[in-house]
């Protein structure tokens, strides 16, 4: 009788301890994936503790999914895209459009009561889930102890893994915070997401750039620019789409620069003056204009921004130049030189008579003919962006943009030489001359383009959420 009654408390006592070690059982729903729901008006928190809007009681919701780590008896609404406990939800199953005229129309005495301060004990017959219900008691079954009795002889790794069950479930919601908050299931991470959001960019790029000389007596050399840009860019985000959408504008002053090379070699025969006739001779190898230009941009871009920080922009940029300076060197060699034969007397007039001679000549002036043209370019930006802690970001990349129309027209190219002969020669003096722009004269068409690097600031409104730990500051 003694050994019969220790054996049968050692069976208790085995029966106990495995059902101690095993996990506690899963929430079971009452309500599935894809089903229509209301939330009760007497439940005034989600799962999160943040408090909803007036319009989500009378709304019908769809399930997304069911219990999370968080929030294990908890049911995440695919519209709010919000966690609420279910005992505070209403089904209404697949009659989602008649289910939601009747569920308001049951509710709207409620919400008027609840508006006006006085107390509601009336949505409780509005439930309908008895007959779901019934699921709970049939998996009741699921949880009767008799097959435990088979792993009896299991009894002494039992108290292995008491151990590790214990320490996991207080480290695992740690990790697990973070990941919700990255894949945007808390409210607060999510909220500022629904529709779109705004930015405002301070950025600054620079790079190479050239005007693209288009002349048959000389070659475009690359020079440099700088450009400050404000940008304003809207976005627009959609639900499990890792990609933001919008369209980018704003305006950008900056400046630019770049040269061409050519030279002259040219026979002027009977230039009159006064009672002679002059011939001239003008000859430069090496002449070199720097041509610069204070610039007004207007972009029309689309963006595309991913969640992992990469961006890219595409699209048109309008460009109008405001101020157009230059500067031209002519080189000093011995193939450098003016020179004039006046036919009646044959005399000859050498290079050193005249006035403002070649030799490194600098002509500067204020315009060669392309200030206040337009210049249309399809310009794009790529590069990464860094999330700063403060909700605003840090971007650096990439730009390159390439002319494809340019209002630039020279009618009156190679019609007159580069030199001309303001007052010529004569016996008891010499000359004056003038050096022209060589853009001017040469020159049939201009375009322009640019590459280099960007560092922009850009300031999110509202602020941009702060979803990966690796991208902060």
């Amino acid at each position: 009788m003694i050994a019969a009654t220790l054996i049968s408390a050692s069976v208790v006592s085995t029966l106990s301890a495995q059902q101690a070690a095993q996990p506690a059982p899963k929430h079971e729903f009452k309500v599935a994936i894809g089903d229509s729901v209301m939330i009760k008006r007497e439940c005034q928190k989600y799962c999160t503790g943040e408090t909803p809007s007036t319009w989500v009681w009378d709304k019908v919701h769809t399930v997304r999914q069911l219990g999370t780590k968080r929030f294990p008896d908890g049911v995440l609404l695919m519209n709010i895209y919000s966690w609420m406990c279910e005992d505070c939800l209403i089904p209404v199953n697949g009659r989602a459009s008649e289910a939601a005229k009747e569920a308001v129309e049951a509710q709207k005495e409620e919400r008027e009561a609840f508006e006006s301060g006085k107390p509601v004990e009336e949505p409780k017959p509005v439930e309908e889930p008895k007959p779901v219900e019934e699921p709970v008691k049939e998996d009741k079954p699921a949880e009767e102890p008799a097959p435990v009795v088979e792993p009896a002889p299991v009894v002494e790794p039992a108290p292995e893994p008491e151990p590790t069950p214990e320490p996991a479930p207080v480290e695992k919601p740690k990790t697990v915070v973070v990941y919700e908050q990255i894949k945007g299931d808390s409210v607060k991470s999510k909220q500022s997401f629904i529709g779109g959001y705004d930015r405002f960019t301070i950025g600054l790029r620079g790079g190479v750039s050239s005007l693209l000389h288009s002349s048959e007596k000389g070659k475009w050399n690359v020079g440099g620019d700088v450009v400050l840009d404000l940008q304003y860019a809207h976005y627009w985000t959609k639900d499990g789409r890792p990609v933001d959408m919008g369209i980018l504008t704003g305006v950008g002053i900056g400046y630019s620069q770049s040269s061409m090379k050519t030279g002259v070699n040219s026979f002027l025969p009977n230039v009159a003056s006064g009672s002679y006739n002059i011939n001239y001779t003008i000859k430069a190898d090496e002449v070199k204009e720097h041509d610069g230009q204070l610039q007004l941009e207007i972009p029309l871009m689309f963006t595309l921004l991913h969640e992992n920080g990469l961006f890219f922009n595409f699209g048109p940029r309008f460009m109008m130049p405001l101020y157009t300076p230059y500067k031209q060197n002519i080189s000093n060699n011995e193939n450098t030189y003016i020179n004039a034969y006046i036919q009646e007397t044959g005399v000859d007039v050498p290079n050193n008579a005249f006035l403002g001679a070649l030799a490194d000549k600098q002509e500067k002036g204020s315009d060669y003919g392309n200030k206040f043209t337009i210049n249309i370019m399809l310009s794009a930006e790529i590069g990464y962006e860094w999330i700063l802690k403060s909700g605003n970001s840090l971007g650096l990349g990439a730009y390159a943009g390439y002319s494809v129309y340019n209002s630039y027209k020279n009618d009156q190219a190679n019609l007159n030489p580069l030199i001309s002969v303001v007052t010529p020669p004569s016996d008891m003096q010499g000359a004056e001359i003038k050096v022209n722009p060589a853009t001017k004269t040469f020159v049939t068409g201009l375009g322009f383009f640019d590459v280099g690097v960007k560092l922009a600031y850009h300031f999110n409104f509202p602020k941009k959420r702060q979803n990966k730990d690796s991208r902060l500051f």
